[in-house]
């Protein structure tokens, strides 16, 4: 990275900036423009709290990792559909600064408990339902083609097998995991397409006055499956329910979206079929971005959430036939790897009593 780059942008540099963009829009802000570092998400965005009234939120997006631009389309896109996204006050797309609508602190994944998720998960499902009503606009979504989709799960290979765990794959592995994902992408193409947040879950919402939920981290939604962005709120890699209760969920939502014409009347079985397979391509894909941001990136909090994303996987592949000998690959070679690594841990076995994990010896889930 050549020096001067706005990979090189610091606090005080953003503090200058906004004091000019402040006093050009006439909002009043402390003499002295005391920013706040606000915890940030998996990409190379910093965020800082601007003490104004109310507050804003001031982020550093360097340009050579962050397509501001979209970003700001998409906001906008969802705006104009009902979705509370963050206003944009102030851009500087050339240093990578902007000046954004603060939606407060506090994060979806913290009010949610046994009495409270009945009404937050009908808030969210209604604030999906909005992003999927959204005009299908190419020029701002781009296509979850299927080159995309393979991309993201051979971040599964790469990433966890071989450089997590390990474990170096020889063809016949390599020719087996690329039938799966090539299964998973034909399921992934033939599921009604809408848009798609991507990255729609308890950290990326947060709740707002009466019923409506703030949602960020939305550039780089697209057009693709209509479960993806419900299996990523129901079956959260942060956060986990009873399967009998996610499933109910699940066609909870399947009927809205039929009713208002989101997708085409489909029976249930199917619906969470679709739910199920999209979630396994998700979670296997979230397997290697989560290594990534532990290896490449020093990001090694993620690991802690690597055992509950191994539980999703390991149930689906269980679940149906189709992926039986991955099942058996997945239990008998990783399994011993996973089971020593610093980051695993049992999991409650209340999390999900109601399909049963896969054994090996002592190293069951459940």
């Amino acid at each position: 990275m050549n020096a001067g780059t706005s990979m090189d942008k610091t606090p005080i540099e953003l503090r200058n900036w906004l004091t000019e963009a402040l006093t050009k829009l006439e909002i009043e802000c402390s003499a002295d423009i005391d920013i706040k570092p606000v915890d940030g998400d998996a990409g190379f965005r910093q965020y800082f709290r601007v003490p104004c009234s109310p507050s804003l939120i001031a982020v550093i997006a360097p340009p050579e990792t962050e397509d501001n631009a979209q970003f700001c389309r998409v906001a906008q896109a969802l705006r104009e559909h009902g979705v509370h996204t963050p206003k944009i006050i102030a851009k500087d797309f050339q240093q990578g600064f902007m000046l954004i609508e603060d939606l407060g602190a506090g994060l979806l994944l913290a009010e949610l408990n046994e009495s409270s998720v009945e009404g937050l998960y009908a808030n969210a499902m209604m604030t999906l339902m909005h992003i999927q009503q959204s005009e299908l606009d190419y020029s701002i979504y781009p296509s979850y083609s299927e080159d995309k989709l393979l991309v993201e799960l051979e971040l599964f290979p790469q990433w966890f097998v071989q450089k997590l765990l390990g474990y170096s794959l020889n063809p016949e592995e390599q020719s087996m995991l690329l039938s799966l994902f090539e299964l998973l992408c034909v399921n992934a193409r033939a599921q009604a397409q809408v848009v798609v947040h991507r990255d729609f879950h308890s950290r990326n919402l947060i709740p707002q006055d009466g019923m409506s939920l703030g949602v960020i981290d939305f550039q780089d939604a697209v057009i693709g499956p209509v479960a993806y962005d419900l299996v990523s709120l129901l079956r959260d890699c942060y956060i986990a329910w009873p399967n009998d209760r996610v499933e109910k969920w699940c066609l909870t939502y399947a009927k809205m979206a039929q009713e208002v014409g989101i997708i085409p009347k489909v029976n249930d079985v199917d619906f969470i079929q679709d739910f199920d397979w999209i979630g396994l391509q998700r979670h296997i894909k979230v397997l290697g971005i989560f290594a990534r941001l532990s290896l490449r990136d020093g990001k090694d909090g993620y690991l802690s959430d690597l055992p509950l994303v191994v539980f999703y996987v390991r149930n689906i592949l269980l679940k149906y036939a189709e992926f039986s000998n991955v099942q058996h690959w997945f239990e008998s070679t990783l399994m011993p790897l996973i089971i020593e690594q610093p980051w695993w841990r049992e999991l409650n076995p209340e999390m999900d009593s109601s399909l049963e994990a896969p054994s090996l010896d002592n190293t069951s889930l459940l």
